[in-house]
């Protein structure tokens, strides 16, 4: 199980640390409704990381992802195709970057959070963490790891809490702080989100360019042993 959760820890600290779901959050907590719709939005995203994590380790199990505690060759094949997918987004989003982190614009739906009812605060958490382009990869990543490692049942399950939890941390602090931080908690949010919006792009890219190369020595390495 340590060696499960030394290969997935990256995977979660990567979604842990994307910028867009933090600036929503902190957008969220600076709502009339900030407080429930901030621990909303952070349930849907754990529900989201949770449901596509166990949907994956529900299609490992069965499906023969380890033999005699060694990665299946589906398993070596996905990982290499995630690690391509993730090099390549990581190269479009590096190209992509705007010249002058002043000029970075945030997504357009972010204007309407504030208009969001509870119950699409939550969807769009959910949607953030299971449905995103940027968070999903990484999460069926984790999921295939724990799956062919070849763990008991219950280990598996332990495994996939920790991921959630720690990928979950980048929106926890931010709820943590507006909670407990008093009047000046707005301040600091506000400067987290500026510079999380400013280099949002730069800091995706380079993250899906390292973990995308992780994935593809890992299937390589799979594949060919």
């Amino acid at each position: 199980m340590g060696h499960v959760l030394g290969d997935v820890l990256g995977f979660a600290a990567a979604v842990a640390v994307s910028p867009l779901p933090i600036i929503a959050v902190i957008l969220i907590l600076a709502t009339p409704r900030g407080r429930l719709n901030g621990v909303l939005f952070t349930i849907g995203w754990i529900v989201g990381l949770s449901a596509l994590g166990a949907a994956m380790l529900a299609i490992a199990s069965p499906a023969g992802a380890s033999a005699h505690n060694h990665p299946a060759t589906w398993v070596g094949a996905l990982k290499l195709a995630l690690g391509l997918f993730l090099v390549l987004f990581g190269a479009r989003q590096w190209h992509r970057r705007p010249k002058d982190p002043s000029q970075a614009q945030l997504p357009k739906w972010m204007s309407a959070i504030d208009r969001l009812t509870p119950v699409k605060i939550f969807a769009l958490g959910l949607a953030l963490a299971a449905l995103n382009a940027k968070n999903a990869p990484l999460t069926i990543a984790a999921g295939a790891s724990i799956g062919s490692a070849g763990l008991p049942v219950g280990q598996q399950i332990a495994s996939l809490a920790i991921f959630v939890v720690i990928a979950t941390l980048g929106l926890l602090v931010p709820l943590g702080v507006f909670l407990l931080g008093g009047e000046r908690a707005r301040t600091t949010l506000g400067n987290w989100k500026d510079w999380a919006a400013q280099h949002n792009v730069a800091v995706m890219a380079v993250l899906f360019f390292v973990l995308g190369l992780k994935l593809l020595g890992d299937g390589i390495s799979i594949l060919t042993s």
